[in-house]
């Protein structure tokens, strides 16, 4: 016997939606998602609400016929999208492999706001997570009052994903403790959730899958099984090749951050931009870009989001204390924070590089008094 799960209201009926601080992808970018459904004639998988070329597009960008421009959302291999995509379109589960900062979230949202129109069946995984929020849980007082019924029951997003035939999300999937993670294996591979308790089960409908994140430095925290394993298609997600692309990536974001925050536009600014990305991709290389200097390296990861959150800090103080322009003094504190993790390994290493790269590069005096002052 199958039971049944009720679609509950779309957050895009609420009206606090238009005043959301990050509205979810389908709503941010309602508007390229209805500018592509409308001139997509290509084979949709069932309960698709695009075809998989329409979501490649949607996430790499492009240009309509009819003029519409749609803005990438991932800067990267195309080939790694159109591998993600076409693993959603098959019985297969995506996951979404690589160290931290490298996008594996962002490319999850949008991937499930392309395909089902909703990104929000969403399990957040950490050390604590129980099997209830994978599988279902119980409304207690019902319980108590009548026993185990279908009125009892609280379906998980995996729960309510598999029913409406749509996409679900597990983030962050090595925090979640072995036995947790092993919930999955019949989802993914029977296509069914039992429900023993009421003697009946959900039966995964077409257009249901899952995609899950997790990052290459957890993998001693809570490693997949390699039954897991097996049922998932794994696609990593590299950091930016050049400087230029993390140049682009991170001002992309801070752009539309910046929107959301009723920060101004920094034209000014992609000089300081590229200076972050500049130091944390040597940093992160043990070496200088040109070749010359072995660095060593800091503890933290130096993530392309790390460059993003710093950038838009500095944006911010430009803003409110400053003249509006993005200069060395605002992002200088911001890369202390990142770089310097340990207080004591940690900033030998930021002192050594300041000492020996930045103080001796050309055109970098500025920053190199900003950040000398913020480290003493």
């Amino acid at each position: 016997m199958s039971v049944s799960v009720e679609p509950t209201t779309a957050a895009s009926d609420r009206d606090e939606t238009a005043q959301a601080l990050r509205p979810h992808a389908e709503h941010a970018f309602a508007a390229e998602l209805a500018a592509l459904a409308a001139q997509d004639d290509r084979p949709r998988p069932a309960r698709w609400k695009l075809s998989p070329w329409a979501v490649a597009t949607y996430l790499l960008g492009g240009t309509l016929p009819d003029g519409t421009v749609i803005t990438p959302k991932y800067v990267g291999p195309r080939r790694i999208v159109e591998v993600a995509v076409t693993t959603l379109a098959t019985d297969r589960a995506l996951l979404l492999l690589g160290v931290p900062g490298t996008a594996k979230t962002w490319v999850s949202e949008h991937l499930a706001a392309a395909v089902s129109g909703d990104s929000t069946l969403l399990v957040q995984g950490t050390a604590g997570t129980p099997e209830e929020a994978i599988r279902y849980g119980w409304n207690y007082a019902q319980l108590l009052a009548h026993g185990p019924s279908r009125d009892a029951l609280v379906p998980s997003p995996v729960m309510r994903a598999m029913a409406e035939g749509m996409t679900a999300r597990v983030e962050e999937l090595t925090r979640i403790p072995a036995d947790v993670q092993d919930t999955l294996i019949t989802i993914l591979s029977e296509k069914t959730l039992p429900i023993p308790e009421l003697g009946e089960e959900v039966q995964a409908v077409r257009g249901f899958n899952l995609i899950a994140t997790a990052n290459d430095r957890d993998r001693g925290v809570n490693d997949l099984s390699s039954a897991l394993r097996r049922r998932f298609n794994t696609v990593v997600l590299p950091l930016p090749e050049s400087a230029d692309a993390e140049v682009d990536i991170v001002t992309r974001r801070v752009e539309q951050l910046g929107r959301s925050l009723d920060l101004p536009a920094a034209p000014d600014g992609i000089e300081e931009i590229r200076r972050v990305v500049t130091v944390f991709r040597e940093l992160r290389d043990g070496i200088t870009a040109d070749g010359r200097t072995k660095l060593k390296s800091p503890s933290g990861t130096l993530s392309t989001a790390e460059a993003i959150s710093v950038v838009t800090n500095g944006l911010a103080l430009a803003t409110h204390f400053g003249d509006g322009v993005l200069r060395p003094g605002d992002v200088a504190a911001g890369i202390l924070g990142a770089v310097v993790r340990d207080p004591a390994a940690d900033r030998v290493v930021w002192q050594e590089y300041l000492e020996t790269v930045v103080r001796e590069r050309d055109g970098w005096t500025d920053f190199y008094r900003a950040c000398r002052e913020v480290s003493a």
